[in-house]
């Protein structure tokens, strides 16, 4: 087959090639040329050749001329073989007196990956039909010739995307299984370690709820750089989906060595993105999986990756896990506490309890901060360190805050009924800080069980504050502006900037419990807690002290004049019956005592 290229002057086999086209071109060669069949050959919007039996050019019309960059008198009476790639020369002479010797009809598109030579020795992607005629009383092939490049180019292209993630241009799902397949494969066969990591960004949701998707997508394209910048170019970096992504490793020298390379990405992800005069934190947590060590085949790769990230995320995040067997026994767990949790917030099993916070001076309690608390028919008392992660992570948190918010508005309203007014302080999650409307959906709440918003007080994280202190500062005026009280919780473990405090619209800070769990003896811990207290009094701040256990805590306290303390010195967290029974006893005897009191004297 001459110039390895397949094809047929036929248009029923090519419908891109008009017929009369074919039918006159090729009666042109059997004939001398007359005005209309010449017309013909030069109109052709498809380059025409004409290769005798000997391989020489013997036709070529101006489409061909203008496609290969030579004139007429360059190109007519040379070798075919100028035309042909360096590669194909070789084995062209045998293929074209073959087809002398069985003519048959190629059309176009049988043959992928045709190229022709220019006169500048630049190679065209080019689709050839080809058939069989005479010139001057002798054989010859008659080639129709069509530059693809655009198609070829498109063909790429389409190919790309159906491999790669449109937004970052990093490879796909579908193309990330077909990377680990082989890489699996290959170091099973040859014992060496292959590893997958597992990389989802932490709290990215905030980030599209809060600045808008467009910012997202901003970020997601800056992760993909860094992810790519910071592996080597063997290696496979993949969008999932989301804020999910992946690394293909597929060689390296051990596990640690995977471990290493993940604590590389998150290093990279550490620092600061800068968007639209924004600067944004973004982290993200990392699972890993290791072939043959782990899985030896890429699908129980994949899931034992995301098990991996499912534990990073419960240790704290920020952080790489790797597989080890006792996490598909997590996993089951996992599985079961979310179909559970559902169970409970459709049929109950969820409480609210109350802890105290107490006037330091006199002992009078002055609020009461909400606990959630579950217990299930099957599994019985889940403490919230073992459930909160698992609606975090299923995005059952959102109808879980939703319920404690309502609780708490209820048992406010009974209080309020007995006579109680107390302030009641109920935790938001950061997911529960995002919600658009977050201050409208509190005044709906407030209002649907009639209880004044002064009576509620919600708490974020200092933490939650400073990770977009723009955001915090809006929705909290917003808050702030329905007359409910806000908190800002676990201070002192979130680094706050004392610019951004001063600005948002926080009454009181609660001193996280660790800095209390070893005072008086630990100095350190009091000169914190001491810096604390000057500070708040400065800013006008009332403070509360939590995890107050001991005597000794007390008195600490009570000298460097704190306001309020919660704990169990005073008391646990107690159901709302059993805490007003406990306050209409102290009531009494404070009552009591005080008329003792006034008799003695």
């Amino acid at each position: 087959m001459p110039m390895s290229m397949p094809a047929s002057a036929n248009s029923a086999h090519d419908p891109g090639i008009p017929a009369f086209l074919i039918e006159q071109a090729e009666h042109a060669l059997q004939q001398e040329f007359g005005p209309l069949e010449r017309a013909v050959f030069d109109a052709a919007p498809d380059g025409i050749l004409v290769v005798d039996r000997q391989g020489i050019i013997v036709g070529a019309n101006p489409a061909l001329l203008r496609l290969t960059g030579y004139t007429e008198a360059s190109l007519l009476e040379r070798p075919l073989d100028i035309l042909l790639p360096e590669s194909a020369r070789g084995s062209h002479g045998r293929r074209l007196q073959q087809f002398f010797a069985h003519p048959h009809e190629r059309p176009m598109g049988r043959i992928d990956d045709l190229t022709l030579r220019r006169a500048d020795g630049c190679l065209v992607p080019v689709d050839i039909a080809l058939g069989l005629g005479t010139w001057r009383d002798g054989p010859c092939v008659v080639a129709f010739v069509r530059d693809v490049t655009e198609t070829r180019r498109l063909t790429e292209r389409l190919r790309h995307l159906a491999a790669h993630d449109v937004l970052t241009g990093l490879a796909n799902r579908g193309h990330l299984m077909l990377q680990l397949r082989e890489a699996a494969a290959a170091a099973v066969r040859h014992g060496h370690t292959a590893a997958l990591l597992l990389l989802d960004l932490d709290d990215f949701k905030g980030i599209n709820d809060t600045h808008g998707h467009p910012v997202g997508d901003r970020v997601l394209q800056q992760v993909a750089q860094r992810l790519r910048e910071t592996v080597r170019t063997d290696d496979v970096v993949a969008r999932l989906g989301g804020d999910e992504f992946a690394v293909l490793l597929p060689r390296v020298d051990s596990p640690p060595d995977a471990l290493r390379v993940a604590d590389k990405l998150l290093l990279a992800l550490g620092r600061p993105m800068h968007i639209d005069g924004l600067q944004l934190a973004v982290g993200g947590s990392i699972g890993v999986a290791c072939c043959p060590q782990d899985a030896r085949d890429a699908d129980a790769l994949m899931r034992d990756a995301d098990l991996a990230l499912y534990a990073a995320k419960a240790d704290g995040r920020q952080q790489p896990a790797r597989y080890a067997p006792a996490l598909s026994h997590a996993m089951d767990e996992r599985a079961r506490l979310t179909d559970r949790l559902q169970h409970a917030l459709r049929y109950g099993g969820l409480a609210l309890h109350y802890q105290p916070q107490v006037d330091v001076r006199n002992g009078a309690v002055v609020g009461v901060e909400a606990l959630l608390r579950w217990t299930d028919p099957e599994l019985g008392a889940i403490p919230p360190a073992r459930f909160i992660p698992v609606a975090e992570a299923t995005g059952l948190i959102l109808p879980l805050g939703d319920w404690v918010l309502h609780e708490a508005c209820r048992q406010l309203r009974a209080w309020v009924d007995q006579g109680l007014h107390l302030r009641v302080a109920v935790n938001l999650s950061p997911q529960q800080f995002r919600q658009p409307g977050l201050a409208a959906q509190v005044r709906d709440v407030l209002q649907g069980h009639g209880v004044a918003p002064a009576l509620l007080e919600l708490e974020i994280t200092e933490s939650q504050a400073m990770t977009d202190p723009t955001q915090a500062r809006r929705t909290l005026t917003a808050l702030a502006d329905e007359g409910v009280t806000i908190a800002l919780d676990d201070f002192g473990t979130g680094h706050s900037s004392l610019a951004v405090l001063k600005q948002l619209p926080v009454q009181r800070l609660k001193i996280d419990r660790t800095f209390l769990q070893h005072i008086p003896e630990d100095t350190t811990d009091g000169v914190l807690v001491r810096g604390v207290l000057a500070l708040a009094r400065t800013l006008r701040r009332d403070v509360v002290a939590e995890g107050v256990e001991n005597p000794a805590q007390l008195d600490f306290l009570r000298r460097c004049r704190c306001p309020a303390y919660q704990g169990w010195l005073f008391a646990p967290a107690l159901p709302p019956e059993a805490l007003a029974a406990r306050l209409s006893g102290e009531a009494a005897g404070g009552a009591a005592a005080g008329a003792m009191g006034c008799h003695s004297a």
